[in-house]
């Protein structure tokens, strides 16, 4: 667990080397030890795919992949890498493949929507010349393919065989919170990507540390949507892998002038909007939370900030390389009126939000600045150095930070040991 710290370091999860952020060997470590080991990795939504035929490119790790909504209705994944020569077989972000056939424009290898091979062109050859032997079996060049496993509506694939079931790698809380979103059918709204000059790992810790939230987004007091001082809590799975964030909304009339008074900074420039409806928070969940944050390790943050519901799907594209996907949905019996304003409230959120524009730029200074700083540690003991299950308030401690550490070193521990020898 310690192997990347030189003696007389901290030890981890409480102080973790800038290495890690910028070491290619440990980055290709990840894609096999985290995203390809023992994880369920976020695909995407079924109410992308709701008819068959429907597919949706995706990502596990840096590995491309085709979510797929099979001609029985049942949901596919596979690696979006053609048997033959490697190619990209589906080029497209999403649509619909009618007949369930999906065909490199290489060689035209063609594949069902399981990824099996059922078409291969001169396959006996052309007039007794060419083709492959007469034991070339298609079984065995099909697609790559993922173990696929829903919740709620949320798809999940894995590489790995041994991998306990979805529902109790997500474990009862974290069930407990995404039931709490979807807790009835949903609809698509939209999508935004956003492309940060960092590494993964600095946007998993963004989105677990609390800490930051009213320090660096200044919306927040300033329109009073979040406070230190307003209700909150966190809950942490067990190996730290997953957690959420819940603040509740304000109580009673809102005064600017006194959420302003809790923030360290203040907000340059006119601190009033034209059109406060912008921010207007209707609840229409049975509990008084404006606020959900909630991160499945590795790679998928589900949201509900206001009344905005999002899925933001991590996607690595190298060491300091990451593309978030934003997946804005709604619910399927949301009247016109409600869709307006969820669309109006969603200039909150997203690559250019007035909340949280601010968390890429954080990204990528931190990956700026720890250039060259490997030997160097991170100090994350704000709230204590253990990982508790259960903290509140939230804003006050690096908790949930230092267990996103103590679920990577659970399955990063001998990778990380092995780079660290390498590098000596």
């Amino acid at each position: 667990m310690n192997a990347m710290a030189p003696v007389g370091a901290p030890s981890l999860p409480t102080a973790v080397d800038y290495k890690v952020y910028h070491d290619t060997q440990i980055f290709a470590s990840e894609q096999r030890s985290v995203f390809k080991g023992r994880t369920w990795c976020y695909l995407g939504l079924e109410a992308e795919i709701p008819n068959a035929g429907d597919f949706r490119a995706t990502h596990v790790g840096e590995t491309p992949v085709v979510l797929v909504r099979g001609q029985e209705g049942k949901i596919h994944a596979w690696v979006n890498r053609c048997a033959h020569k490697g190619a990209t077989v589906c080029r497209s972000l999403r649509g619909n493949q009618a007949d369930g056939a999906f065909v490199c424009v290489y060689h035209q290898w063609a594949y069902d929507s399981e990824g099996t091979l059922v078409g291969v062109p001169f396959r006996r050859g052309l007039k007794g010349v060419g083709g492959y032997d007469k034991d070339f079996d298609p079984a065995n060049h099909s697609l790559e393919k993922l173990r696929v496993e829903s919740y709620k509506g949320m798809v999940f694939g894995t590489f790995s065989a041994e991998i306990e079931p979805l529902e109790d790698f997500l474990g009862p809380v974290m069930r407990k919170y995404i039931d709490r979103v979807f807790h009835r059918p949903i609809r698509v709204l939209g999508y935004s990507r956003q492309y940060m000059a960092g590494n993964w790992k600095l946007y998993s810790e963004n989105s677990r540390d609390s800490y930051h939230g009213a320090l660096l987004h200044l919306f927040y007091p300033t329109f009073g949507i979040y406070r230190q001082s307003q209700d909150s809590a966190g809950e942490l799975a067990e190996q730290g892998f997953h957690n959420v964030f819940t603040v509740s909304k304000p109580k009673g009339d809102i005064d600017y002038g006194s959420f302003g008074d809790e923030a360290n900074r203040e907000m340059q420039g006119a601190a009033k909007l034209q059109d406060e409806s912008l921010l207007q928070f209707r609840p229409e969940i049975e509990d008084d939370v404006g606020l959900h944050i909630q991160s499945l390790f590795p790679s998928v943050v589900l949201q509900q900030i206001q009344n905005t519901l999002a899925t933001r799907q991590i996607v690595t594209h190298g060491v300091d390389k990451t593309e978030l996907v934003w997946t804005y949905f709604g619910y399927a019996d949301d009247d016109e009126e409600t869709t307006r304003h969820r669309l109006r409230n969603l200039n909150l959120v997203g690559p250019s939000g007035l909340i949280s524009m601010e968390d890429g730029e954080a990204v990528e200074l931190c990956q700026q600045g720890t250039i060259g700083a490997e030997g160097k540690h991170s100090f994350i003991e704000m709230g204590g150095d253990d990982v508790r299950g259960y903290y509140a308030p939230m804003g006050m401690d690096e908790n949930a930070v230092r267990g996103f550490w103590k679920g990577y070193l659970s399955l990063m521990g001998d990778a990380l040991a092995v780079s660290a020898e390498a590098s000596a």
